[in-house]
Order: C-alpha cells, then sequence, then structure tokens
C-alpha cells in the first residue's frame, strides 16, 4: 500500500471549521479530499477537533450524518448528539469514567447530547441520571 502525503494544514483548519455550520463547503472539500472525514485541527493546546466533533457539538445533524456516510469514524459525543442511547450507554457500560472526559473545546458529554434537541432527550436523560 502506497503511502499517501500529509494534508494540507490549511485545509484541514478550513474542513474542520466548515463542519460547525457549512454544509455546501464540507461536501466540496470532502468530494475533493476524502481523507478529510478523519482529519483533526488542533486549535491550541491539545484542543484536538475533528469534522464529526465539531459538527457534534453544534448540534449539526446533517454534516454529521453526511460526515458518517462519508467514513468519519463515530464517537461518544456524536452519538450523544445523534441520540444514539444503545451506544451511548454501551460507551459507558464499558468505561464509566468516560462521562467525565471532555470533548473538543472541554464540552461535556452532556452538552452535546443537548445539542441533539428532541432526537437526543433520551441521552440526556440518561446522561444526567448516570
Amino acid at each position: 500500500m502506497d503511502k499517501k502525503p500529509v494534508l494540507v494544514s490549511s485545509l484541514v483548519e478550513e474542513f474542520v471549521g466548515a463542519s460547525h455550520g457549512n454544509f455546501s463547503r464540507v461536501k466540496e472539500l470532502l468530494e475533493a479530499e476524502p481523507a478529510l472525514a478523519n482529519a483533526a485541527w488542533d486549535w491550541g493546546g491539545g484542543d484536538f477537533e475533528t469534522a464529526l466533533g465539531a459538527a457534534s457539538h453544534m448540534g449539526n445533524k446533517q454534516i454529521a450524518d453526511y460526515l458518517l456516510e462519508h467514513g468519519a469514524r463515530l464517537d461518544i459525543f456524536a452519538a450523544a448528539m445523534l441520540g444514539k442511547l444503545d451506544v451511548v450507554k454501551a460507551a459507558l457500560e464499558a468505561y464509566p469514567d468516560a462521562i467525565n472526559t471532555p470533548g473538543p473545546h472541554g464540552i461535556p458529554l452532556v452538552d452535546h447530547a443537548e445539542a441533539g434537541g428532541e432526537q437526543a432527550k433520551l441521552v440526556v436523560a440518561y446522561l444526567e441520571n448516570f
């Protein structure tokens, strides 16, 4: 297998930034460079964020679903925002201390679930009673 070149950092930064809410730009960039689906940007001090992480804390289901359909790796924060209670439960049963692991920008897991709105209300209730 041939090793691909490193992604251009400014492209990663733009992609993660766009994933906070600019769906058309996310589509355009991901179509041009599929490897961006799992790229992470360091906003400073080890505050790493993927495009899925950005969409998740913003509650942007459209972008999150698109990224997952194009190879992004599902994590507990995205699962919480998307209302995937079974995934969140399984992760926390296996690793209960993950409830205290902050997401991108230090945002708590329950805040990601709250960003999911109505579709994630069962996750919010579960996390609040965990």
